[in-house]
């Protein structure tokens, strides 16, 4: 697997992204009538890189289905990142990091585990118009309490 994006300096990482909420707030101050929060793919590619640092994996190519990233010993790992209270699901993962990303460039860890753990909460259920079932951090947190620690993709120490 050829290596496609890594920074390889968490600490970097964080400081830009401090820098960008910044920015954001400085918008938000001059237009206090407009929400200026980063989302979208920009809050996905930040988590995508944040993770991969923190646990020592390989980005592959963007928009691959069901996976953003390698293990060292080739599980594919599905990353999710937000900053609101859920996440959305296209298809059933291998395995899935999720994390919420605070201001200061860390992120939380919500879930890290079996993807088919999250992907069993939507059996049963009718495929959103969009195609994406929606779960709450909430609910990934209570779920990533069963998880045991064999089945963790562990952080970089």
């Amino acid at each position: 697997m050829e290596e496609t994006g890594s920074v390889n300096n968490p600490c970097r990482v964080e400081q830009l992204i401090q820098e960008l909420y910044k920015i954001v707030g400085a918008l938000g101050e001059l237009y206090p009538v407009r929400h200026f929060t980063p989302d979208g793919h920009l809050v996905g590619s930040i988590g995508e890189c944040l993770v991969a640092e923190a646990y020592g994996l390989t980005l592959e190519q963007a928009s691959n289905r069901g996976f953003d990233a390698c293990s060292a010993h080739g599980d594919k790992v599905e990353i999710k990142a937000t900053q609101s209270n859920r996440v959305a699901f296209r298809s059933e993962p291998a395995h899935t990091i999720v994390i919420k990303i605070e201001q200061d460039g860390t992120f939380e860890e919500i879930f890290n585990g079996p993807g088919n753990l999250v992907w069993k909460q939507f059996e049963g259920k009718k495929r959103p118009g969009n195609g994406q079932y929606q779960i709450s951090l909430s609910r990934l947190r209570r779920l990533n309490e069963s998880v045991i620690e064999l089945d963790r993709l562990p952080r970089k120490a």
